[in-house]
């Protein structure tokens, strides 16, 4: 059973509840990459970046997600079902990890972005390839023992196109999920994507759309049936702040979006943890870096407030050169804001944020930034990333 270890995640949750205000941050690795993508999902393959169309195989990209719990840095991995199928359920991976196990427990036609698609550009639909019962123990029907074998956790997304048909589909569906998974004891997350139709919503409106959405949706579901906390596009401080100060009950986090520069990625975060996001769910933003770990170790510091955005940038150049990997751009490009796709099918319904370049000057560890020169910091975060290896 996966359930015998306090997951990281449950203590987190916990104290978030207990204290809003807290420095509990929650990562999430997305590596459910397969339920929306075809033969491009698990990335391309370092070796053949100079030939179009290489990509990495699914045993590979399982073997990532393999490193990525044995590291222990995220709080829970997102995987398809029948990822989790093999390393929750048959492989028994996360049984002492301190990571919790979750899979993407529907797939609307947005998230359809196949070769030569058109479904991501046409007003989303709700579908599930998965059921509750295949997450939790791989198969139809579980008897009530084997419900937590697998992954008891997942997510549910839904996008609203600001159309009454469209928008009463995807709540009737969301209805139906929600109660199946409160019968069957399944907690979830719930993932609101900005439209995927363009000019859905007048551009600046679109942050209170979606905060209007996600508090009156959720005004009639009582604690049994809500998500633990929300995964939306970080619109801005405005809307964060709005989100997060809005009900204690409604823990919100962000989505990743695509690649970007790293700068984008770390900014991000830094920016929606000071403005009251508590969780961070990145997927093509680790799944495309040049080192998934180092990565992932640099968004976990930066996460615990112990190195602000630019100086993780700065470091995580060092560690490549240290690594003797060459990064895709080169520092100066790397530490630009670019503003990268938050939809899967393109660039649809995304307002551009600016980055609140102000970084703190000192350390949890009492390290003063502000003291200290460029190669002095650098050397700093070297030497954290030899104690973290």
């Amino acid at each position: 059973m996966n359930s015998g270890r306090m997951k990281t995640l449950d203590q987190k949750i916990a104290r978030i509840r207990t204290d809003p205000g807290c420095n509990d941050f929650i990562l999430a690795d997305a590596k459910d990459a397969d339920m929306a993508y075809g033969i491009s999902a698990p990335g391309k393959s370092p070796e053949y970046y100079s030939q179009e169309g290489k990509f990495r195989s699914l045993a590979e990209y399982r073997d990532i997600i393999r490193s990525v719990i044995r590291q222990a840095k995220v709080d829970i991995v997102l995987m398809s079902a029948s990822t989790n199928e093999i390393l929750t359920i048959e492989e028994r991976l996360f049984d002492d990890s301190p990571i919790t196990p979750a899979a993407r427990a529907n797939d609307t036609t947005d998230i359809h972005v196949v070769t030569g698609n058109r479904y991501s550009q046409q007003p989303a639909k709700p579908f599930r390839t998965a059921t509750i019962d295949h997450i939790q123990c791989g198969k139809y029907e579980c008897a009530l023992n084997e419900r937590q074998l697998g992954a008891n956790l997942g997510l549910y997304s839904v996008t609203f196109n600001n159309d009454v048909d469209l928008d009463l589909v995807t709540l009737e569906a969301f209805k139906e999920f929600r109660i199946e998974a409160e019968k069957k004891g399944f907690r979830y997350f719930l993932e609101v994507f900005n439209p995927n139709l363009p000019n859905a919503v007048p551009i600046e409106k679109l942050g209170q759309f979606i905060n209007d959405r996600i508090v009156r949706d959720l005004a009639g579901v009582t604690k049994a049936g809500r998500p633990l906390f929300l995964k939306v596009v970080y619109q801005g401080p405005k809307f964060m702040e709005q989100l997060a100060s809005y009900d204690p009950d409604l823990i919100p986090g962000i989505l990743g979006g695509s690649s970007g520069t790293t700068f984008d990625a770390f900014k991000m975060l830094e920016d929606a943890k000071k403005y009251g996001a508590h969780v961070a769910l990145y997927g093509r933003k680790i799944n495309n870096s040049e080192h998934q770990l180092a990565f992932i170790s640099f968004l976990r510091l930066i996460a615990d407030g112990e190195i602000p955005a630019l100086e993780a940038v700065h470091a995580y150049h060092a560690v490549l050169q240290k690594l003797g990997i060459r990064p895709y751009r080169p520092l100066e490009e790397d530490l630009q804001i670019t503003n990268p796709s938050v939809s899967y099918g393109g660039n649809s319904g995304f307002v551009p944020v600016a980055a609140d370049i102000g970084t703190s000057a000192k350390s949890p560890e009492g390290v003063d930034f502000s003291k200290m020169t460029a190669k002095e910091k650098i050397e700093w975060n070297l030497n954290k990333w030899d104690r973290i290896l």
